[in-house]
């Protein structure tokens, strides 16, 4: 980043449920025939009706016989004067229709709704068709689920007559005593007439010792008889109080809990810090933008084996002497830093000159220190790279080239520096280059005089400058390169928004609105970023902070918390340029201090785990991410690259030149 004056920088129906036909509802509308006054009371049972399924559970028989205290004299005698005898029937139904000899060893009758066309006397006052219902069959093991006593029962109430009013109440009699889900010859099963919201009575599957207990509220799958619709008041009411009593509960619960809840938020600093410890553990922290690399260049020119990067170069001269050092392993591995964007910076008085060349050994100089310190450090290209050094605990190195400059003109030196592990191009610094405009063309912009036809020859020249930003843009997009709009001027920052179809990065940048600086970036372009999918990585310089060389840890969150205000949180980042930087702000001394701004964001509980991980990492890796992807969609188009953007300045200083 250095600075001018220095380096720069379904319910439990069963059987009886919808999916079987109708239950009792589909009889209770028809007329009521005549009682016969001799029947067979079920107080003529020796014992009182058990349950229906356990004698077949216990004597592992899935078609039981009737026991042996069933009266089956008293079944014969009411069989004799059944009204509807046999030979009632048509000949043509009795041959249509097979009727299979009873498992319970009883010369079974046709019955309504079984499997045999109803009786012509007893048409049903629903319309409907009693040959096609959807009851089970007789020959189904299903319908013989049950004991001997419920078979026995069925079959009897039937007998005497399907049309009456009696056999509908001893057959809802039989049925409630009866807990099986069997379908009774179509008159249902016990789930058809309860009354209750909450059933105590389980749904027992036939034959299998399970017991489902049936999901509370539930309507029965019959419910035709205006008493059964009376009955079903209840679960309306039950249906309506449920959300409100569930709504109290939870607010209770809340209630509750809360004072734990806020007991476990981290109440100390420290405490705080254990979390962003924890945090910086799931995701890497990146930071956008250091100048370690030409430090190396200014204080030892280059030679790697005066630098001993594992020690604590805060006690090393000439390090200790300089205010523009701050960085080491040691300090690295205290603030948790899990990536790094290198710069590979040069000053502007090499353009034109050797800043190629420059840039070549800037980024040379990055890979051998990654090299020399592999223990610690690897280079990485890619986000996949990234993540996977962050999961084996080191520091993922980027390079970044800061200044357009470096290209000299060509993009195949764009191209080169892309080869050789470049991510970012920062397209200006503190100097124009033939294709751009940088930060200090805004601050004489007014101030130009002359004839019409100096202002005419500007005009040309800027038309120029942005038709070649344009095929700059599109081969880093072309490339997989981010796009770093800080240094540039505000009318760069928008033409470069304009023009590129991948997200931008601003790698150190902070809010103009709270400090004036043309550096740094106005709100409407804070928009347009959001709007691009891009994010603006924070510095720590204090005249980048509050415009002076005071600044606070305080100020830096105030830039963003503004950039998060304007952009939104998925387009804030941190790129403080240690080592470009000779005035840091009190508590961000030095790259140690990451987790302490973290920890102090965390007092604020508008801030989340989740907004810190965005904040530190994971904002940066989505929009890396995305320009690999726009990379990867014009690889597959077939996209070819620029070939030349434009002249050099001074020809007469370059081979070739005409």
């Amino acid at each position: 980043m250095h600075q001018a004056g220095g380096v720069g920088g379904g319910g439990g129906g069963g059987a009886g449920s919808a999916g079987y036909g109708g239950g009792p509802q589909e009889r209770v509308h028809q007329a009521p025939r005549p009682v016969q006054p001799d029947k067979c009371p079920y107080e003529t049972y020796q014992a009182q009706i058990p349950d229906c399924c356990a004698a077949a559970v216990a004597a592992q028989d899935p078609y039981p016989r009737p026991p042996s205290g069933y009266d089956g004299r008293c079944y014969d005698e009411c069989h004799r004067r059944t009204p509807y005898q046999e030979e009632s029937y048509s000949q043509d139904v009795s041959s249509t229709f097979h009727r299979p000899q009873s498992r319970l060893g009883y010369d079974e009758r046709p019955q309504s709704r079984v499997g045999y066309a109803s009786d012509s006397r007893c048409t049903s006052g629903l319309g409907y068709d009693d040959t096609g219902g959807g009851y089970l069959d007789q020959s189904d093991p299903r319908m013989y689920c049950t004991g001997g006593y419920c078979m026995g029962d069925t079959m009897m109430a039937t007998s005497r007559g399907v049309c009456g009013e009696e056999v509908e109440l001893d057959m809802r009699r039989h049925i409630q005593a009866c807990a099986c889900t069997c379908n009774h010859m179509g008159y249902g099963n016990y789930m058809d007439y309860q009354t209750t919201c909450l059933t105590e009575l389980p749904d027992v599957a036939p034959c299998n010792g399970t017991v489902r207990l049936p999901p509370p509220c539930e309507d029965s799958p019959s419910s035709g008889s205006s008493k059964d619709r009376r009955d079903e008041s209840p679960r309306r009411r039950c249906r309506l109080l449920a959300p409100v009593l569930f709504l109290v509960a939870v607010l209770l619960l809340g209630g509750l809990c809360l004072p734990f809840l806020l007991q476990s938020a981290p109440a100390t600093h420290q405490q705080r810090l254990d979390v962003i410890r924890r945090i910086l553990t799931e995701v890497p922290l990146i930071d956008g933008h250091n100048d370690l690399p030409w430090n190396v260049r200014k204080f030892v020119h280059n030679q790697l084996g005066e630098v001993n990067l594992s020690s604590d170069l805060g006690r090393v001269d000439p390090w200790a002497r300089s205010d523009w050092s701050h960085t080491d392993i040691p300090r690295l591995r205290a603030g948790l830093v899990g990536a790094q964007f290198w710069s590979a910076y040069v000053p502007c008085g090499a353009a034109q000159l050797n800043a190629v060349q420059l840039s070549l050994e800037q980024i040379d100089v990055i890979r051998r220190l990654a090299e020399m310190n592999a223990q610690h450090l690897t280079l990485v290209t890619s986000v996949k790279g990234l993540i996977e050094a962050h999961r084996e605990g080191k520091i993922a190195s980027l390079i970044g080239v800061e200044g357009g400059h470096s290209l000299g003109n060509s993009l195949g030196v764009l191209r080169t520096f892309y080869g050789l592990g470049a991510r970012y191009l920062t397209l200006t610094h503190a100097c124009d280059t033939s294709c751009l405009f940088c930060w200090r063309d805004e601050q004489h912009s007014g101030l130009h005089t002359g004839s019409q036809r100096i202002w005419e020859n500007k005009r040309r020249r800027d038309l120029t400058r942005f038709i070649i930003l344009q095929a700059v843009v599109r081969e880093l997009n072309r490339l997989g390169m981010l796009v770093d709009l800080s240094h540039v001027s505000t009318r760069t920052m928008r033409a470069a928004l304009q023009t590129t179809r991948a997200p931008v990065i601003f790698s150190h940048s902070a809010a103009r609105a709270l400090c004036n600086s043309t550096r740094n970036v106005p709100d409407d372009v804070l928009r347009n970023l959001a709007k691009n999918g891009g994010v603006a990585m924070v510095p720590f310089y204090t005249y980048f902070i509050t415009c002076n060389n005071t600044a606070t840890i305080k100020d830096v969150i105030a830039h963003i918390n503004h950039i998060r205000k304007v952009a939104g949180i998925d387009h804030v980042g941190i790129g403080a340029g240690f080592d470009g930087i000779n005035f840091t702000p009190t508590g961000l001394e030095d790259v140690s201090r990451y987790p302490q701004l973290l920890a102090t964001l965390l007092e604020d509980p508008t801030w989340t785990e989740e907004d810190i991980k965005k904040l530190a990492g994971l904002n940066l890796l989505r929009v890396f991410a995305k320009v690999e992807q726009v990379r990867d969609e014009w690889h597959r188009a077939a996209v070819l690259p620029v070939e030349k953007i434009s002249p050099p300045d001074n020809s007469a200083c370059v081979y070739g030149a005409s």
